[in-house]
């Protein structure tokens, strides 16, 4: 008997252990991210969008490819692994709501007075890959 007490602890301690392992890894925007509208309209289907963390905040830039220029995002934020931000493009703030589905893809959806839009994105590969 007092080697059951043991043992059954030892078991007890191991399947704690195992579920421990398997908890759900929070998920991460920050980073850079390719992204594709194939609906949009011409200039603005696909692009790069830069999400940050500073100072408790998040951040994001967005351009469009073929463009140098950054837009700011505004109202940035990440809840429920949603991403969501605004960005003013042609004199209309455009609103971006992405979910991240793993690691490595984000799809959701740019709203603007013309309707929605779908869009998916992608993180970049660093450089040195």
């Amino acid at each position: 008997m007092k080697k059951l007490i043991p043992f059954a602890m030892l078991i007890i301690f191991s399947i704690s252990a195992v579920s421990a392992q398997t908890t759900k890894v929070k998920k991460d925007p920050v980073g850079n991210w390719k992204f594709e509208a194939p609906y949009a309209p011409e200039g603005y289907t696909s692009g790069s969008v830069t999400v940050g963390f500073v100072d408790k905040k998040y951040t994001a830039a967005m351009s469009f490819t073929g463009s140098d220029y950054k837009m700011p995002g505004n109202n940035v934020k990440f809840e429920n692994d949603t991403l969501s931000l605004a960005i003013y493009v042609e004199g209309e703030t455009v609103t971006i709501s992405l979910k991240m589905e793993d690691a490595m893809k984000m799809s959701g959806n740019a709203v603007y007075s013309g309707g929605s839009i779908p869009l998916t994105a992608a993180r970049a590969k660093k450089e040195t890959e």
